[in-house]
């Protein structure tokens, strides 16, 4: 049987480069080399994709010739940008570039428009689930429970930071918490108390995004569910998340060695039959395809939890949470690597078997 080419494509020109080059190294280590030629192409912060030399992995230093995707049907091919000669032909791409470029919608409408198989929610879903207000609204016309939050523009900022920060105030009170609307891995967030503080991070934010959302602080655990699937869709079990530090921020997740994943979460059965409908429910209304990570805020006192976002291409750090909880759920990280190319592949051949041109019957 011949084996499946696979494009791992990597990096990328958001601030979370590094992420995506830590997740293709997990991911290069776990693919089964009987079953699949695997093509590094790496995305440098300018924006280039470099066909990696043979058997050097993603953490290395990538030095290899451009290439580029044409946006037309090709067959599969990676053309070298120097005389479009071919480079490399790829059955299926696994994008792992994290952040703006990479989840966003914009590559998969690359992908698309190429015609190429690849793993993942596609256009609509990557876009709308990047950008955390429009996924809030979905949300909650779905009847998925969401936080209160407002939504801040570069442009309200710079007409006045002070008439901003009283109806932040006015509108959902502090604590809040103040993210860049489309951006992962934490980047750009922070926890407003005070007027001073929630200044600062719509400062800090409006780096990242000319669109800020800002929502309500509670005191809550972080528990996260992974899905796979297009339909069927499965949930796994649910982690949770432990640290040290003020909320679960970029030094949590990718720096600080007190950070504790309990997989499964402490939680009771009726609630992890809870958060796993929920987390179906919200992959569903956000056009999810393939993979997603849902991400519970479960209220200290109460126990209510709230969805807080819906994560189009999850973390597969060695120390992620997406492939820990299949781990713990049963599918171990080679097996559900190749479930991800198989389901890429059947929802590319049902594609390609749609009419593109109008027939009278």
């Amino acid at each position: 049987m011949a084996k499946v080419k696979v494009g791992l494509l990597f990096g990328g020109r958001s601030v979370e480069h590094e992420v995506s080059i830590a997740s293709a190294a997990s991911i290069f280590r776990a693919l089964d080399p009987t079953r699949y030629d695997v093509s590094l192409v790496a995305i440098d912060q300018h924006g280039r994709w470099h066909l990696a030399p043979p058997a050097l992995p993603p953490q290395g230093e990538i030095s290899g010739p451009e290439v580029r995707l044409p946006a037309w049907p090709g067959d599969g091919h990676l053309l070298n940008s120097s005389d479009a000669s071919l480079a490399a032909e790829l059955d299926v791409i696994f994008p792992i570039v994290h952040g703006r470029g990479g989840e966003d919608g914009s590559l998969q409408g690359l992908l698309e428009l190429a015609n190429m198989a690849y793993v993942g929610s596609g256009v609509l879903g990557s876009s709308v689930q990047m950008d955390k207000e429009i996924s809030k609204r979905l949300l909650r016309v779905a009847g998925l429970p969401v936080l209160p939050w407002v939504v801040v523009r570069s442009a309200e900022l710079s007409r006045g930071m002070d008439a901003v920060i009283r109806r932040v105030e006015a509108e959902i009170g502090l604590p809040a918490f103040v993210k860049p609307a489309n951006l992962g891995s934490s980047v750009g967030i922070s926890r407003a108390t005070d007027g001073d503080s929630l200044r600062a991070g719509l400062v800090e934010a409006a780096r990242y995004d000319t669109k800020i959302v800002v929502e309500c602080g509670i005191a809550a655990r972080d528990v996260e569910v992974a899905l796979l699937g297009d339909d069927p869709v499965e949930a796994s079990i649910a982690g949770e998340i432990c640290t040290q530090r003020e909320f679960y921020d970029y030094e949590a997740k990718y720096v600080d060695e007190e950070t504790e994943l309990l997989v499964p979460a402490p939680v009771s059965d009726d609630v992890m039959a809870d958060l796993q409908q929920t987390a179906i429910g919200a992959f569903k209304a956000l056009e999810g395809e393939g993979l997603g990570r849902v991400d519970f805020l479960i209220d200290r006192e109460t126990g209510e939890f709230f969805v807080n976002e819906v994560n189009s291409l999850p973390g597969f750090t060695d120390g992620s949470m997406y492939p820990r909880l299949w781990e713990a759920s049963g599918l171990s990280y080679p097996a559900l690597l190749d479930r991800l190319i198989e389901l890429a592949l059947t929802r590319h051949r049902k594609r390609s078997a749609l009419e593109t041109q109008y027939r009278r019957q």
